[in-house]
C-alpha cells in the first residue's frame, strides 16, 4: 500500500488491522468543516483555594505546578515566570496565580490569555495576569527555549 502526502493537508490514513482497514484521524489544522464533535473534554476536579497553607509550601507547590503542565509552551512560560516572580509575590498574588494556573481545565486557554490572543475572563483578570502578560511579551528578548533547572531554588532559598 502506498500513501501520498499532500502539502498542507492531512488525509485520512488507513492502517491494517486484523479485520481489515480502519480509518484513523490525524491533525487537520483549522479546517472549516471541522465540527469538533470528536473533541474530548476531560473533567477535572474543581479548583479549591487552600486556606491556611503555609506560604513556603504554597510557593513550592506553585513552582511545581508551573513546571509540570499539559503542554510544553506553558511549562516554559509559567516556569520562567515563576522563577522570576514567585518568591516575591504576596499571599494575595499567590492566590491569584494559583487560580490562574489551576482552575481553567484547558492549558491552551491560559496560553491564549497570556499571549493576549484571546481576552482574559474577568475572574482571572488582575495584577498577576497583567504581570504574566507583560512577562510573555519578552521585551528584553531573552532566550526562552526550556524550563529553568531547579538549582536556583537552593541558591535563593
Amino acid at each position: 500500500m502506498t500513501m501520498t502526502l499532500m502539502t498542507g493537508i492531512c488525509q485520512t490514513a488507513w492502517r491494517p488491522v486484523v479485520t481489515g482497514l480502519v480509518p484513523t484521524r490525524c491533525y487537520r489544522g483549522d479546517a472549516p468543516d471541522d465540527t469538533r464533535t470528536d473533541l474530548i473534554e476531560i473533567p477535572l476536579p474543581p479548583w479549591e483555594d487552600k486556606p491556611g497553607e503555609p506560604i513556603d509550601i504554597k510557593r513550592r507547590r506553585l513552582l511545581y505546578e508551573s513546571r509540570k503542565r499539559g503542554m510544553l509552551e506553558n511549562c516554559i512560560l509559567l516556569s520562567l515566570f515563576a522563577k522570576r516572580y514567585l518568591n516575591t509575590m504576596s499571599e494575595t498574588q499567590l492566590q491569584q496565580y494559583d487560580r490562574i494556573i489551576n482552575e481553567p481545565s484547558n492549558d491552551w486557554d491560559i496560553y491564549y490569555w497570556a499571549t493576549e490572543a484571546q481576552p482574559t475572563p474577568d475572574i482571572y483578570q488582575g495584577e498577576v495576569m497583567e504581570m504574566l502578560k507583560e512577562f510573555t511579551k519578552n521585551r528584553n528578548q531573552e532566550q526562552r527555549l526550556d524550563a529553568p533547572s531547579l538549582e536556583y531554588l537552593e541558591k535563593e532559598g
